[in-house]
């Protein structure tokens, strides 16, 4: 389809869109060479998508000159239908971040969603909204997709299970603890004050443990509990006080407005230190300068199908979305990720030999010693292909090429056979585990979309 016949073009389009689900989802508008232009969610994705194209809608009054003029540009239009509107917003959310299309103005930031986080490492857990979790000790629920109803729906639970929602350190065998003065929350019977020792320890787990059961649950009693009360209250036409427990069953209905930690990854959340991080892995990697950029490359494929790769770029321990690429798999066939670590590595480093892109410091592979093998065959097939026929540009600098391994963590460096060994909260680990994660997760994506295209085709 080309621009100069822009009805032919809008025909075909919205013929597409006929087909698409009127469930929630996302729908992705594409330009030229399947680039994405916007990314989009709705509540109903038929009728959302095509609202763009109806004759009848002024785009310029309701949407703005900008929406105009990507319509022009675009010459087909995808969808990716999603279990529910909540599950919608999160991955629009995610794909912004990662895709950075042109034409989406907001969700660019790196604003995150807020978690529920109870601490169950303590001797008596607190209950908070965070968008920056412990990275040990506490029980996450959510992502949640609006703060504002998250912190009015846990006033609400701490007037039933009465936890604390303070920052003190208060620990069963502290012997000051008798002495000290209670907020006023325990004043008004919303918090069991553990910090002057009010509560036995047991109780206080098992009141925690209460809340877990509750926000697991479909917390039908709880609300059966406030609609009776509701009731009564718009019987007596008490309707003031009907409204307020209206409004706590709206609130407590919201808590089903979230992701899991597990589906809905915010990695940037639990990023470790990157200053400490760098100075610790150019010690245990023995380099001989300062790490600044690392380059993280992972595989995705089902059953050697819609393969792809992923390149992502750390520059000074934090992601450089700009330097994100996706590479779709064309040399190999069947499930060879070998092979196909061996392509990306080939494609995205040319460019360095040409000049036109800058070489990393470090390069992580996703995998083990074999995936590092044959990462190391491809570059140095790349650079003696390179000095043979006189392409190179620019001479590579000494990049170290790493693989981390999943469950035990390992870490492979080029050149040694016996793995690094670092414990589970060392900042160099936890970086590389996020540079890991992060290119699992950008492939991952990218592989869900193509494998929805091909199902949907």
């Amino acid at each position: 389809m080309k621009d100069t016949d822009p009805n032919s073009r809008t025909d075909a389009i919205l013929e597409a869109i006929r087909q698409f689900p009127t469930g929630p989802g996302l729908y992705f508008m594409k330009g030229a060479g399947d680039c994405v232009l916007y990314v989009g969610k709705a509540k109903n994705l038929r009728s959302r998508a095509g609202s763009y194209f109806q004759s009848s809608t002024d785009l310029a009054s309701t949407r703005g000159p900008k929406i105009v003029e990507m319509i022009r540009k675009v010459q087909s239009v995808d969808c990716l239908e999603t279990p529910s509107e909540v599950d919608a917003l999160l991955q629009e959310a995610r794909l912004i971040k990662d895709i950075r299309p042109i034409y989406n103005t907001t969700l660019t930031d790196d604003k995150t969603f807020p978690y529920l986080e109870i601490t169950t490492g303590d001797d008596y857990p607190g209950v908070f909204v965070t968008r920056q979790p412990r990275t040990k000790g506490s029980r996450l629920f959510g992502p949640f997709t609006g703060v504002r109803d998250l912190r009015a729906t846990l006033v609400e639970l701490q007037k039933i299970f009465k936890f604390r929602t303070c920052t003190l350190d208060i620990r069963e065998d502290d012997p000051k603890a008798r002495f000290f003065r209670p907020c006023l929350l325990y004043s008004i019977n919303q918090c069991t004050a553990p910090c002057a020792h009010k509560v036995d320890r047991v109780e206080y787990k098992k009141s925690i443990s209460d809340l877990m059961r509750f926000m697991r649950s479909k917390r039908s009693t709880v609300l059966r509990q406030l609609k009776k009360q509701m009731d009564e209250h718009s019987r007596a036409l008490a309707y003031e006080k009907a409204g307020v427990y209206r409004d706590r069953i709206r609130l407590i209905e919201r808590l089903d407005d979230r992701g899991s930690p597990d589906e809905h990854v915010q990695p940037e959340i639990f990023a470790a230190d990157p200053t400490d991080a760098l100075v610790q892995l150019t010690k245990v990697l023995a380099l001989p300068g300062p790490v600044r950029t690392i380059e993280g490359l992972d595989i995705a494929n089902l059953a050697g199908e819609a393969s792809v790769g992923s390149l992502v770029k750390f520059i000074d321990g934090r992601p450089f979305k700009e330097g994100y690429r996706r590479f779709r798999i064309k040399t190999v066939t069947g499930i060879d990720d070998y092979a196909m670590i061996a392509e990306v590595v080939r494609r995205r480093y040319k460019y360095a030999l040409r000049g036109e892109e800058l070489w990393p410091d470090l390069i992580l592979i996703d995998g083990g010693l074999g995936h590092l093998r044959r990462a190391h065959r491809a570059l140095n097939a790349l650079l003696l292909d390179a000095t043979v026929t006189g392409s190179t540009r620019q001479k590579p600098p000494a990049t170290t090429l790493i693989s981390l391994a999943k469950k035990e963590e390992l870490i492979y460096k080029q050149g040694q056979d016996e793995p690094i060994r670092l414990s589970a909260h060392a900042p160099a680990r936890k970086l590389l585990q996020y540079v890991r994660d992060e290119a699992h997760r950008f492939a991952q994506h990218y592989h869900h979309i193509l494998r929805a295209k091909e199902m949907f085709k």
